[in-house]
This record gives structure tokens, sequence and C-alpha cells, in this order.
């Protein structure tokens, strides 16, 4: 057996015996950007219901949702990649295991990410982070300059894949939820089942493009235990996070101004520079709302308030409570469940959007008391670490 691996350059200790309270925030409110992201993709159309209220909702998507709870997500996943090593490292796990152990994760979260996409809906970001994690777990014994270095270079199609993506509607005067829409519509349950699966395996590739330059991102910062110490790193934290809203926002106005039509008539240059900006600077809002969750931890931590304890609890078991996510868009919108596809526009999906999360904060802290740790948590590490020595986290 090798010696026991050290990881790359942390600043501080690898780690400790207490949880980290800002990185379980972070997750909890993620899954609130997430839901504003995913909800609105299930309704026919997003100018249902007051125009004013559409319109309102639209705006505030572009500047704080759209290409930012991915950023967001894909952030903290590398995070926590980082995190697992340095878990296993003060368990005496040597690199050869610890990166099986890492890739065997991954695998599973691909697996279980397909049969997400197969029973439930056609967006699934499980198998697009497990495959990152397989892809990228080499990384995590990187330089930091290396690091940056291949989170920029990777930046460049990732911006181009969604700012394409971008360019279309905002070109044709239509919503962003609009053409990327998933809302079942009139389709039967097999067709739904066949398009679902036939679109999974390019759905993964894009994916994974998308995320890769924030996953290692959130590495880099792991290594600093930004989130995990956010008292040290109060300075770095305020300035880095003024810095990247600010920039963000400014990134994300020339497409709403288009989307909200207050920009008539733009030329094609301007079109491209709105559709790429939007993506390039939502990678930076992104990790500044995780960073600015780690400011909200330094007042939390002192009080812990029962909102406090309640969205801790949610960010520790965030897989089983995205999953929740689709099962309650499916029941809301789908044909077979409520049937709302064809009543809510985009104000009214986003307060689909809150609801859910605010019954999913209520399960967590409920799980939290009996202490249940969470179905797919437990799943996963059952499944990814039975044949590991030191067992699950």
């Amino acid at each position: 057996m090798s010696a026991p691996i050290q990881a790359p350059s942390p600043v501080g200790p690898p780690g400790t015996a207490t949880r980290a309270l800002a990185p379980d925030l972070a997750r909890g409110g993620m899954l609130l950007a997430i839901a504003f992201a995913h909800a609105p993709l299930f309704v026919v159309a997003v100018d249902r219901g007051p125009a004013w209220a559409n319109e309102v909702a639209g705006f505030f998507h572009l500047l704080f949702v759209n290409n930012h709870a991915r950023p967001m997500f894909a952030f903290l996943f590398g995070y926590a990649l980082v995190q697992l090593l340095h878990r296993q490292t003060q368990r005496g796990g040597d690199w050869p295991a610890v990166r099986k152990l890492l890739r065997r994760r991954g695998w599973w979260l691909v697996v279980i990410g397909f049969a997400h996409v197969a029973v439930l809906v056609p967006i699934d970001v499980l198998a697009v982070y497990g495959l990152s994690a397989v892809l990228l777990v080499g990384l995590l014994r990187a330089k930091d300059s290396t690091l940056l270095w291949t989170a920029g270079l990777t930046l460049v199609p990732a911006t181009l894949l969604v700012g394409s993506g971008m360019w279309y509607p905002l070109s044709q005067g239509i919503s962003t939820y609009a053409a990327g829409g998933i809302a079942a519509g009139t389709s039967g349950l097999w067709e739904m089942f066949v398009g679902r699966v036939a679109f999974w395996p390019f759905s993964l590739v894009a994916g994974v493009i998308m995320v890769v330059p924030g996953v290692i991102f959130g590495m880099w910062a792991a290594r600093r235990r930004v989130l995990d110490e956010p008292e040290r790193h109060r300075t770095f934290l305020v300035r880095a996070t003024a810095i990247t809203m600010v920039v963000s926002l400014a990134g994300a106005l020339p497409a709403g101004l288009i989307q909200a039509g207050v920009w008539a008539e733009p030329s094609q240059a301007a079109l491209w520079m709105a559709a790429l900006a939007q993506p390039l600077t939502g990678y930076l809002g992104g990790i500044g709302m995780a960073g600015a969750i780690g400011l909200i931890a330094l007042v939390a931590a002192r009080r812990r308030g029962r909102l406090t304890v309640a969205v801790e609890a949610l960010g520790q078991r965030s897989m089983s409570l995205y999953l929740f996510q689709s099962v309650v868009f499916v029941v809301v919108f789908g044909p077979y469940g409520f049937g709302l596809q064809d009543d809510l526009g985009l104000a009214g999906a986003t307060g689909v959007a809150a609801a859910t999360w605010l019954s999913s904060l209520v399960i967590a802290d409920l799980m939290r008391r009996a202490g249940h740790r969470g179905p797919a948590e437990i799943l996963l590490r059952r499944l990814a670490y039975r044949h590991f020595p030191s067992g699950g986290t």
C-alpha cells in the first residue's frame, strides 16, 4: 500500500471534527436557485397570467437565476470533492484507493441521474456532476496554477455553448424558458419516456462542458477552506462577492433589456455580445452567491436560529430534496397530475418553485429531528463505499 495521500497545498488544516456551516447553507440556498431555474421549464407558455408579473419575474431570472444556478451548483460540487478527499486523507486513505472511490461515486451518480431522467424529467444534474467527477478527479492533486488555467480555458467552450443557446431566443424576441421548455403538452407517457432517454446522452455531454469551469473553481476555493472557515477569509469573501455580483449584474443587464423589449432592435453584434456576456458573467454570479452565503454564515453561526438549522439540514440532504423537486414539478405541472402547465406563466411557476423549496425546507428539518440522513444520500453511500476500507462518510 502506498503512503497516505496529502491534500494538495491546502491553506490551513485538512478538516475538523465539526461540520462547517457555510457549505451546507450554500447547498440549501442552491436548491432554491435550482427550483427557480427549473420550474418555468415545465409550463407551456411563460406569458400566461398577469403580464407585469411575468415581466418582473423574467427580469429577475435573467439577472439572478439564468446561468447562475448551474455555476453555483458546480462550484459547490467541486468544493465537496476536495472535502471528500480531505476526509479520506484524515482516515489514512492512500491516493489510488481514494481516487477509485471518487470515480466509483461519480459513476453511481451517473446511474442515479439516468434513472432520474428515465422515470421523471428530461433535466438532470446528478449524472452531469457524476461524469465531471470521473473526468476531473485527477486534478485534485494538480497545482493551483494548473487548476486556474484549466478553469479559464474550459470557460471558453462553456460560454460559447450556453451563449449560442441564448442567442436564438434573444434574436427572436422570445423567452429563454420558452426556447428550452420541457412541458409535456399532450405527449403520452411512452412518447415522453423515449424522448427523455434519447436526448439524455446529448444533454449529458453538453452539461459536462457547461459545469467544468465551476467545478474546478470550487476545487481551488476548497483548498483554501474559504467556506469552511469564512471568518478567516472575511476580507476576501467581501471583496470577491461584491466584485463578482456587480460584474454579473452588469453582464446580465444587456440581455435583460433586450428580453424586456427596452432595448429594441439591437444589432446582430449586440445580440451576440448580450448572449455571451450573460452566461460568462453568470459564472461569477453563481460563485458570488456562494460567497455571499459564506458571509451570511458568519452571522448565522452565532445565533443558529430555526431557519438557519432548517437550511443547514436541507443542504445536508440536497440530493434527496433535489429529486423531490422533480416529483413535485411532475405532479403540479404534468398532464397526469394537476396539469397546471397550461394555466401558469413565468411568475406562477416561480411561485411554485418558492413553495416547493419551502416544503423541502420543512421536510429536511423533520428528517433532521428524526435523525434521518436522506434516502438518496444513504443509497449513494451504500453503493459507493461498500468496498472501501474506511466505510462511508
